[in-house]
C-alpha cells in the first residue's frame, strides 16, 4: 500500500508524538484533535505535554511542512485512533465500573466521513476485548457504499487492525521507534497494512495476532504490573504495622535471584495500570479474581496515605502544645502520576493532595516542579511554590512523587521536619 497522507485522531500523549514520529520520515501527517487550543498549538509548532525530544520534533516537522493539526479529519490513506477510553462514573464504590467508548465511537463517525477504498484505520486506544470490531461496526454503519472485514473479510475496501502502544512516558519517543509492536488485524490482509505502515519507522518486531488477542495483550501487560506493585503496597502497609522498614526488607529479599519485588508508593496511576485491568474485570467480574483485588488495594493505599497524614499531624500537635492545626504547613511534594513527567491522570498525588485539601485542616503547599499552574480543582485551595520555598515553610513534609529535584533534598534540609515518604527517597 501507498501511504502518501496518515491521519492520527488525539494528539495527547501518544496521538502527538505518533504523529510527529510519522513526520520525521517526511510523510504528510493530519493530526485531529477536538480541542482548538491544542490545535493551535501544534500548527505553531509547539507541544502541550512534557516528553523529551518531543518539542523538536514537532518544531521541525511543522516548519517542514509535513504535519498540521485540524479539528476535523481530513482525507488520509491510513488513521491512527488515539482517543481516551474512561469509564463511566459509578454510584457506589463496590460496582466495577463500565468502560466508556463514546470517545472511539465519536472518532469513528468523524473519520467515516472522509474514508475511501483502499483506506486502513487502526485503533490504538486502550480498549476492552472486542472495541476494534464495535468500531468496525460504527465505520459499516456510517459507510454503507464501502465494505468492511467483518462482512467481506479480506476483499473488504477498508483495512481494520488495532495495535496498542506500549511506551513509558519520558521515553515515548524512543521507545515508539526501539519497541515490538502487537499487531492485531481483523484479517491477514489488514495485519500485512498495519505492519507496511507502522514500519515507516518502527525497528522493532511487529507481533501479528488477530485483533482480540491484541487487545487483550495490551490488558495484560498493565493488569500483571498493576498486581505486582499491589504485592508491593500491600507490604508496606504490612510492614508499617509491624515498625519494619519496608524499603529495607524489599532490599534483602531481592537478593534472592528469583525473587523482584517492585517499589511501594502513594497509589498506582496514569491512564493505563490504574486503569486497563478494570477493562478485565468488567468483562469477567467472577474469574478476574487477583486482578480485581489488585486494584482494590492499589486503589486503598491513597486513603491509607491520608490517615498517616492525620496520625502526623496529630502527633506533631501533641509535641507542639502552643500550636494550633491551622499554625501547621503541610508541603506535598508531586502530583505527577509518576517521577519527571507532567502527567496528572488518575495521578494517586493528586487525589491525596486534593482530599487533604479539601479536609482544611492545615495550610498546604505544593511542589510540582513539572508544572507551573496548578489544574483548577487546586488552585483555589493550595500553593505551587518551590522546593525551597517549602522546606522553608513547612513543618510536614509528605513526599508522594520520586521527582529528580527531590532526590537532591538533602538530610539536613529536612531537620526538625515531620518526614512522610511514601517513595523511599528521604528515609
Amino acid at each position: 500500500m501507498s501511504f502518501d497522507t496518515i491521519s492520527v485522531i488525539g494528539l495527547g500523549y501518544i496521538g502527538l508524538p505518533t504523529a510527529a514520529m510519522f513526520a520525521s520520515k517526511e510523510k504528510k501527517v493530519v493530526g485531529v484533535d477536538v480541542n482548538q487550543q491544542t490545535v493551535d498549538i501544534v500548527n505553531a509548532g509547539k507541544i502541550h505535554i512534557i516528553e523529551p525530544d518531543l518539542d523538536v520534533m514537532v518544531k521541525e516537522a511543522v516548519e517542514k511542512g509535513f504535519l498540521k493539526a485540524v479539528v476535523w479529519p481530513e482525507p488520509a490513506d491510513a488513521f491512527l485512533i488515539a482517543v481516551p477510553t474512561p469509564f463511566l462514573p459509578v454510584k457506589l464504590i463496590d460496582l466495577v465500573p463500565e468502560p466508556d467508548l463514546s470517545y472511539i465511537k465519536s472518532a469513528a463517525k468523524s473519520v467515516a466521513k472522509v474514508l475511501k477504498k483502499g483506506d486502513l484505520v487502526i485503533l490504538e486506544s486502550t480498549s476492552p476485548v472486542g472495541a476494534t470490531e464495535q468500531m468496525a461496526s460504527w465505520l459499516s454503519e456510517a459507510r454503507s457504499d464501502l465494505t468492511f472485514p467483518q462482512t467481506h473479510g479480506e476483499d473488504s475496501d477498508i483495512r481494520i487492525a488495532y495495535c496498542p502502544e506500549r511506551v513509558l512516558p519520558g521515553h515515548v519517543v524512543r521507545e515508539l521507534v526501539e519497541n515490538d509492536r502487537v499487531i492485531g488485524g481483523m484479517t491477514d490482509n489488514c495485519s500485512k497494512a498495519a505492519i507496511e505502515l507502522y514500519k515507516i519507522f518502527v525497528r522493532g518486531d511487529c507481533v501479528v495476532t488477530n485483533a482480540r488477542t491484541a487487545e487483550m495483550v495490551k490488558l495484560t501487560e498493565n493488569a500483571s504490573r498493576d498486581v505486582s506493585i499491589a504485592f508491593a503496597n500491600e507490604l508496606s502497609v504490612i510492614c508499617d504495622k509491624s515498625d519494619i522498614d519496608v524499603w529495607e526488607l524489599i532490599r534483602l529479599a531481592n537478593r534472592h535471584p528469583r525473587v523482584n519485588i517492585l517499589q511501594p508508593g502513594p497509589g498506582v496511576g496514569g491512564h493505563c495500570i490504574a486503569v486497563d485491568p478494570w477493562f478485565i474485570v468488567s468483562s469477567a467480574p467472577n474469574e478476574s479474581q487477583l486482578i480485581h483485588a489488585a486494584r482494590r488495594v492499589n486503589d486503598f493505599k491513597p486513603k491509607w496515605v491520608i490517615e498517616k497524614v492525620k496520625a502526623t499531624l496529630a502527633e506533631f500537635l501533641l509535641s507542639n502544645p502552643s500550636k494550633a492545626a491551622n499554625d501547621i504547613t503541610l508541603a506535598c511534594f508531586g502530583l505527577a502520576f509518576k517521577a519527571d513527567i507532567d502527567d496528572l491522570r488518575e495521578s494517586p498525588a493528586l487525589a491525596i493532595t486534593k482530599d487533604l485539601a479539601m479536609l482544611n485542616v492545615c495550610n498546604i503547599l505544593v511542589v510540582e516542579p513539572n508544572i507551573s499552574i496548578l489544574p483548577a480543582s487546586l488552585s483555589e485551595m493550595v500553593g505551587l511554590v518551590s522546593v525551597s520555598a517549602a522546606l522553608n515553610q513547612s513543618d510536614i513534609c509528605l513526599l508522594l512523587v520520586d521527582h529528580a529535584e527531590f532526590k537532591l533534598v538533602s538530610k539536613s534540609d529536612l531537620e526538625n521536619m515531620a518526614i512522610i515518604d511514601t517513595k523511599g527517597i528521604w528515609s
